[in-house]
Order: C-alpha cells, then structure tokens, then sequence
C-alpha cells in the first residue's frame, strides 16, 4: 500500500484522522487499531467476548469495550450477527476500506521522499465562532492532508493538495475560502515565511524520542525477549504513535528542513519493530480468540510494512 501515492477519500479522512482521540487508551481508537492490525481480511469474522478481552489487555474495562462495539456499530464500522447466544462482528465493506486508506497513508509515510516543486498550496478560510464543530473538522481534515496553520485562518502545504483542500471546503460548506498555488516570494521579514507553519525543532524532539523509546523494544525483540501480551501492546503502541508523524511533518520537502533530518531513522524503527512483533502478538491475538471460538483463531493475522507497500 505505500509507494504509490493514495490520497484517502473525504469520508475515510474524517473517520481516520478523528478517530476518537489523540489518547491510545481511548476505546473506540483501541479497537479500530486493533481490528485494522488483525482482521482486515474480508468477511474475517471475531467474537465480541475475544474483544472485550483484547482490550482488557490494555487496561480496557468491560463496560468501555462493549460501549465502543455498540458505538462503532452506530457509526457504520461494525456489522454484528448472533449465534444462539454469542454475538459476533465483523468490519464494514467500508470500515475496511476507511482502514486499509488509513493504514496506507501511515505506513508509506517516509518511505519515497517527494521532489518538490517549490509551489506552496494555501488555504484561506473564515468560519464563524457559532460553527465551532465545522471548524473543528475542517483543522482535522486539513491536517490530515499535510496542511498547518501559518495564522488562525490561514494554512499552507509545500504539496499540491489544491483539489483535495477544494473538496474538504465544498463538503463542509466552508464558503468563506479561498485556495491559492504558488511560489513564496522573498519578503524580507524574519518571521511569516510558510514553513514557519511547523515548529521543525519541536518534530525532530518528537522523531528523537520515538527513535529512544523504540530502541529498547527492538533490542529484546531481537534477544527474544518479549512475550506475546508485550508484544500486543508494545505493537500497537508503535503503531499508535506513529500515525501522528504525518500530522507533525507531512513529508516535508528536504529544501526546507535542518541537515541531518531524523525522519528516515526513525521510520526504518518503526518497521523494523511493527513487523518484528508481528508474529508474536498475532499469536497472543490467537490465543484470546481461541478461549471463545477456536475456529474463529484462523481468521487472525498479522500485516507486515512490506506487505502493505
């Protein structure tokens, strides 16, 4: 899924990139992570019990987890059937389609650097204060596409994101905008300049300290030193964090940023530790599932970066 460029559709980029909450212990976040690292398989079918268990290895109580099923079945994401007295779920067509364009544009992220064209994309936008909700969802969806803020109404991209940036203003109906593409012409100011938009000494902190709290778990899973509820959790950890990277530094073109960027350092880790502790962590997946329909155990599996590319 990641050296072709996919761009995710309006309603995937809602549901992807406000998925519930920056928090990785948020129930809704933690199941459609879970559920998009296991059972992304078509008509892959698990039983509700083996989820409300999956998510008590994060600290998850039962109530929470039987709310988020009931809440992303509302949203569309989650269909369910019953078997005399157990109850049964599987993905949506759509929640797999949401997922897999999600999982794409997080995964490739770092992977085949962009030449740039030295075009700036911008948005200006005005949505009253009445409208909070709007304006909420149109930060998210513009993040999601690798816009910033260089002031409160104004967001920039160094990547051509007009058409997108268009859509997400026209399904909002955000009529107080206006999209424009060029070039950053000198100014002779100190400050204002579009890729002040991002604090880049603030990502490469976040980079550096996702490299050191990786570093060890690389280093045990290498000595076989992880069980497989570690590798649970330590798996979907990496993955968590790691899908805010694009929202930090949307691939930001080399011509802009501080010699020695840490970006591809930090994404070969993250490879290395999301498939390294692929295995492990499906079998501990296995296992819960098995406790409640063995034949459902097979329907577990665990993607790779590679296998996603």
């Amino acid at each position: 899924m990641a050296s072709a460029r996919v761009v995710p559709d309006s309603t995937a980029q809602a549901v992807v990139a406000d998925s519930g909450s920056a928090d990785s212990q948020h129930p809704q976040h933690l199941l459609l992570t879970l559920l998009g690292d296991y059972w992304m398989s078509d008509g892959a079918i698990v039983p509700s019990g083996a989820l409300v268990d999956l998510l008590s290895e994060f600290g998850i109580t039962q109530t929470g987890a039987r709310a988020a099923l009931s809440r992303l079945s509302k949203r569309g994401l989650l269909s369910s059937n019953k078997e005399g007295r157990r109850t049964f779920y599987r993905l949506t067509e759509h929640a797999r389609h949401v997922l897999t364009t999600g999982l794409e544009r997080i995964v490739s992220f770092g992977a085949d650097p962009q030449p740039w064209d030295g075009q700036w994309t911008c948005v200006a936008f005005s949505v009253p204060e009445q409208q909070r909700t709007r304006r909420h969802q149109l930060r998210v969806r513009l993040r999601w596409l690798g816009f910033a803020p260089l002031y409160d109404g104004v967001w920039v991209s160094p990547r051509s994101r007009a058409g997108e940036a268009t859509s997400v203003l026209e399904e909002l109906s955000v009529g107080a905008a206006t999209v424009l593409v060029g070039p950053e012409l000198a100014s002779g100011t100190e400050y204002g300049r579009p890729i002040d938009a991002w604090d880049l000494s603030g990502v490469r902190e976040q980079y550096l300290a996702f490299i050191e709290r990786m570093r060890p778990i690389r280093s045990r899973l290498a000595a076989g030193d992880v069980s497989g509820s570690e590798a649970l959790q330590a798996r979907t950890r990496v993955m968590d964090e790691w899908r805010w990277m694009p929202n930090a530094d949307p691939e930001l073109p080399d011509e802009l940023l501080p010699r020695e960027w840490p970006r591809a350092d930090a994404r070969a880790l993250f490879r290395s530790v999301y498939d390294g502790l692929g295995e492990p962590a499906a079998a501990r997946v296995r296992e819960i599932v098995s406790c409640h329909a063995p034949e459902f155990a097979e329907h577990v599996s665990a993607h790779t970066v590679s296998g996603i590319q």
